[in-house]
């Protein structure tokens, strides 16, 4: 039955899908938002102001949800700001999940990522496995989901994949005659799936108690490699070609270690990250779920005008 659920993140690309989704199934939604407030405010939702460390806050605007969503995560660290992957990824899911335990709430789902594991190379995905971890034991009737790369119109990555395509790209990359990635042939593939497909199914595992208990690996339905990402994008926006070219991984780990990747856009992890295929087997969402997300070439066409 609809009922309050408590979103972390709920003015961010994911979360705001997340929230939007709830509304439209019937749901009152709590939304934990931290300095980007909520663009369209709804009578059914109840803004809460704050972050995911202040134990009291959370614990209060949790006690009368019947579920709790955590969306938070962080791609790009900023240290002088104490935004790590460490402190964001499972500080902070500790602090939602002991907040969840204390205000006497049960269900909980979780935002994890596609890659983790124990023997993550990177520290973006040990980070997340820790946080899982933590959620497998915390008692709480949990459903974790393993998304690949979430896209959409309102997604950063799409924002500067729309900027390449247009070659309006924001300094100090406007200079790029081309849409960049690491590794040439090497560089992974990608599942990617749309961020309302995401929505659609952490929604949806609320009404089924079979959920509980279980791992979601979540991709769209087809497996692209970063070239073909680029030209898909590309086509939908300008409706042709760009040039596609690789930066190989010691320059790109060369350029994250001192500083200059955090300025194109990058960092040592992703670079890592890239080099790894990104996609997954969704026969056991599908047969849980009873539908496949949307493949991307179709979707990014779909909203190709809004970016």
């Amino acid at each position: 039955m609809p009922g309050r659920v408590f979103v972390t993140g709920a003015s961010g690309f994911v979360g705001s899908a997340i929230v939007e989704e709830l509304l439209a199934r019937g749901h009152e939604v709590s939304a934990l938002v931290h300095r980007r407030r909520l663009s369209e405010p709804d009578r059914r939702v109840r803004q809460v102001d704050g972050d995911l460390f202040d134990g009291n806050l959370l614990t209060s605007a949790i006690r009368d949800c019947q579920a709790v969503i955590h969306v938070v995560g962080i791609i790009m660290e900023n240290p002088r700001r104490g935004v790590t992957f460490e402190r964001i990824h499972f500080e902070g899911t500790k602090n939602v999940v002991d907040a969840t335990l204390r205000a006497g709430v049960k269900r909980y789902l979780h935002t994890s990522a596609l890659g983790t594991r124990p023997d993550a190379v990177s520290y973006y995905h040990k980070t997340k496995y820790a946080a899982e971890q933590y959620v497998r034991a915390s008692g709480l009737n949990w459903t974790i989901f393993r998304p690949s790369m979430i896209h959409g119109p309102e997604g950063e990555l799409m924002q500067m994949e729309a900027a390449w395509a247009r070659k309006r790209a924001p300094a100090p990359l406007f200079f790029m005659p081309f849409m960049p990635y690491f590794g040439g042939s090497k560089a992974g593939r990608l599942q990617p799936v749309y961020v309302g497909d995401v929505a659609r199914a952490f929604v949806e595992a609320l009404e089924k108690p079979q959920t509980i208990g279980e791992v979601y690996l979540l991709g769209g339905s087809d497996r692209v490699t970063w070239p073909e990402l680029h030209r898909t994008v590309s086509n939908a926006v300008v409706g042709k070609d760009r040039m596609v070219a690789s930066m190989p991984v010691p320059v790109a780990k060369g350029l994250a270690a001192i500083g200059i990747g955090k300025l194109l856009g990058f960092n040592r992890d992703q670079v890592i990250m890239s080099q790894e295929d990104n996609t997954c087997d969704l026969t056991k969402f599908v047969d849980h779920f009873g539908w496949e997300p949307k493949p991307f070439g179709e979707t990014v066409r779909g909203y190709a005008k809004q970016m």
